[in-house]
Formats: structure tokens, sequence, C-alpha cells
């Protein structure tokens, strides 16, 4: 009796063991929500630091810039990028809302460009179109009733700033300027603008018009995606066709920079992008330079009509050029990863072939760097698995590693497989098996099995016990009867 109950009780502890080996551990999913944390605040202190205050020419407080002597500017707001890595070099109340005036078309022709496959189709100028375009503002004397090609439209949009040929790229395309405002604030917000709101596709002031220079960055470097958009923003003049109501004519842009080369004020490595200019927003220019293989966006806002050097110059234009002067002078393009150069390498699994693969650069990485931070001085942050499964084929993209100096990235890159790795079959389904053993359908289904063993093992100790006292009562019942008793005398 004594030796039943003690193998029952063992095989009660046994149970509960399994129970618990099976049970899981909160301590282990605790651990890892720690670690995602922890690489979240990581993620979001590079963000703070990826700056570096330095006193400026005018001690403005308000400029942060990634390297010393940074210029002094008219300019209200300010930004200069390097395009490759997002890298910002310079800035100066760069998120803050401002009056775009008419950099305001970027976002217009970046639309047209992007609904419009025929750039030959004809618009007819309507009544709408000039409503709500005042006298004084700048246009490309369209007609009433005018018939101008949807080509012509974008380079009198873009180089005389023609006010009513944004109304009616804007109709054409969106089927009224109202419908098509719409489209611009939808399409602001996919490029990550989220210091912008547009009233009208032209820029003329409105209290609820208003953008930021990150922004008006993110919206010109989309744009600059299009190689027609760069040829029209490039161009200092433009011969328009003859059309039913006009000769031809010539349009010339409003971008001092490139307007003529021999003006002192003049940049030649300026390329774009679109000026602006309205009493409430001052004077503003988007632009664009290249130098070698260094490319850099710049934005200046609410800059003076007359800047210190040439008083009939805006200060938009000599701001621009001090600032990517200074962005060259400073910084210069480096290459930080060749095609096909070997970076690094993870471990395979379920291949008996080898146990690790190499990874290479899928494309060559240039960006733009401070000139006396050399290449091998970057530090690497991998973003790759710590085991790849095969099968892998040469060309599959395994992840991809951000190169980084003092807090600051300088660009990423996708990583690539070597070369071609096979699976073994053994390998696989073993994978599998052990997989399925380590799951949650597994471990229920021993949860139930532990747990259907520890009710039966109950169920037998008590029930058990129920019936061994009942045996004993019918034994001792059955001796006591009288016609028992009687059947033993005789």
């Amino acid at each position: 009796m004594k030796n039943e109950i003690l193998r029952r009780l063992s095989a009660l502890a046994l149970g509960l063991a399994l129970l618990l080996n099976a049970a899981p551990l909160p301590q282990a999913f605790a651990i890892e929500d720690d670690t995602d944390a922890s690489s979240s605040d990581s993620a979001d202190s590079t963000d703070t630091t990826d700056k570096t205050v330095v006193t400026t020419a005018d001690n403005d407080p308000t400029v942060t810039a990634a390297a010393a002597n940074a210029p002094a500017l008219d300019a209200t707001a300010a930004l200069l990028v390097s395009p490759e890595s997002d890298m910002v070099l310079y800035e100066k109340n760069a998120d803050e809302k401002r009056y775009p005036a008419s950099t305001t078309k970027i976002m217009t022709a970046l639309l047209t460009l992007e609904n419009v496959s025929d750039l030959n189709a004809v618009v007819t100028a309507e009544a709408s179109d000039f409503e709500n375009v005042t006298a004084d503002s700048s246009n490309a004397g369209i007609k009433l009733g005018e018939q101008v090609t949807v080509k012509d439209l974008l380079y009198a949009l873009m180089l005389p700033s023609a006010n009513e040929a944004a109304y009616m790229l804007a109709r054409h395309v969106g089927g009224s300027w109202e419908q098509f405002v719409d489209m611009m604030n939808e399409r602001a917000a996919e490029l990550g603008c989220t210091g912008t709101h547009f009233c009208n596709p032209c820029g003329l002031h409105e209290d609820d018009h208003y953008t930021t220079a990150h922004d008006l960055y993110r919206i010109a470097k989309q744009a600059m995606k299009d190689a027609t958009f760069r040829d029209i923003v490039s161009t200092v003049q433009h011969r328009m066709a003859k059309t039913n109501l006009h000769e031809e004519r010539i349009i010339l842009t409003t971008n001092q920079l490139i307007f003529s080369s021999f003006q002192p004020w003049s940049y030649a490595n300026c390329l774009g992008i679109k000026t602006g200019h309205t009493s409430q927003a001052g004077n503003c220019f988007v632009g664009y330079a290249e130098y070698g293989d260094a490319k850099l966006f710049s934005v200046v806002l609410g800059c003076s009509s007359s800047s210190k050097e040439y008083p009939t110059i805006a200060a938009s234009f000599t701001d621009t050029k001090s600032l990517c002067q200074w962005g060259f002078k400073n910084f210069t393009s480096k290459t930080l990863a060749r095609q096909g150069e070997e970076v690094t390498y993870t471990k395979v699994k379920l291949s008996t072939d080898t146990n690790q693969v190499i990874l290479t650069a899928k494309n060559d990485l240039v960006s733009l760097l401070p000139r006396e931070l050399d290449v091998k001085d970057l530090e690497l942050q991998s973003d790759i698995p710590e085991e790849v499964a095969a099968p892998i084929k040469a060309g599959d993209t395994i992840g991809s590693v951000t190169y980084t100096y003092d807090g600051r990235d300088y660009g990423t890159v996708e990583l690539v497989a070597l070369n071609d790795i096979s699976r073994s079959t053994v390998l696989f389904y073993a994978d599998k098996l052990s997989s399925f053993f380590q799951s949650i359908v597994f471990k229920v289904l021993l949860l139930a099995a532990a747990a259907f063993f520890l009710l039966h093992i109950f169920t037998g100790l008590v029930f058990g016990g129920v019936r061994r006292r009942r045996r004993r009562r019918s034994s001792r019942s059955r001796y006591n009867d009288s016609t028992y008793q009687r059947r033993h005398r005789k």
C-alpha cells in the first residue's frame, strides 16, 4: 500500500517537472523587449547627435553646422544637405514654418511630370486660370484662349515663374486647381513633409500657405530625379513655340546665379532650381550645385532684396553661393564602398557546403565627408541577420551596412551574397523537426499531455483511496453478516 502511494507521488512530481519545463519563461521575453528598446533608443540618440554646433561668423545660436567657419547668412531660415546620405551640413531654423513664395512651383512641376505622360499635350487658357493672378505678378504673357503645350507651360512655370502657367497646369492635371492643391498636400505628406500646407499652385501669399526649409529640400530632391525637370531648371532661356495667339517668344530664368556667367555673383556650379519672392516671404531660393562628384541641395528663405556685396542682387543668391562654396571647401566626395567589394560575412545554416557567406556591396556608395576624415576611420554599423538559411543565390540581398563617425551617418549600402550556396535536404528536415519541438504548438501539446497525466494521477490517488475504503467496508460487512458467520461455524 505504502509502495503504491510512493509510486504515485513520484509520478506526480515527474509530471510537475514536465509541466514547469514546458511552460514559457516570462524572463526570456522581458530580455528580448529590453533589447529592442535599447536599439530604438540608440537610433534616436543618433538623430539627436547628428549635428555639431560651431561658432559662426555672426555667432548666431540658431545655426547648426558640421564644420567650422560656416558663413553668416542674411536668410531667416536656411539648409544645406548632401543628398547621398541626407547629411545636413548647415541649418538655420530649418524646421520652422515659412512662406515659400514661388518655390511652391517645384511641387507644381513635380506633380505635372508625375501625372502627364504626353508633354506635347495642348492646354487652352481659361478665365479661371487668371482669376487669382494679380496683374503685377510674374507671368509669361499667356492670353485667354491661348493654346500652349504642357512642356512650354513647365518652362514658363520654372523660368519666368509664370503664375498663369501654374493654374493652367493645375487645372490640366487635377481637373480644377482646387483639386490639384489637394494633390499637392497629399504628395507632400508622402514625401515626409511635416510642416507644409499649400493653398494654391503658384505661391502667391495666403496666410495658411507655408512650408519649411527641410520640406522644400524633400520636394526638390524628388523633383530632381526627373531628367526633364533637371533640364528645365538649369536652362537660362527657352524659346516657346508659336501658338494660336502668339508668335514665338523667348522666356528667361529668374535665377541670377546662372543667368549670366560674366556677372561676379554668378555661380558656375549651380544647376537650378527655383526662385521666389513676395513681400511676406522675402526672397527665397532652392538651389542645387555640383562640384566633381559632390552634390549639394540648398534652401534659403526670408532673404533681403539687396545683398551686402551687390545691392542690385537679392541676398538669396549670395547666401546660396556662400553656403555651397563653404560646403565644397570643407567637405569632399569620397567612395565608401565599391560594387562587389567584400564587406563582411554572416553564418549559414542548412548547408554542408559552407558555414558562412561572404557579403559584398550591392553598388558603389559615394558620400560627402569632411576633408580631413579618412574613410578608414569610419565605423560600420551592420544590419544583417546572425544566420541565414540556405539555399542562397549570388546577388541575394542579405542586409546592409551604415558608415558612421562620431555619431553621424555618412551613407548606407545594401549587402548581397557573393556566391550560390546549396541546401542540405537532411539538415533541412532535421531543422524542421527541431523547430517543431521548439514551437508553441508542441509546447501546448506537451502542456496538455502533462496536465492530463497529472489529472490521471490525481484522480487515481483520490478515487483509488475511495475504492479501497469501499472494499474494506464491504469485506467487513460480509464478515459480520450472520449467514457468513454461521456458514463458517459449520
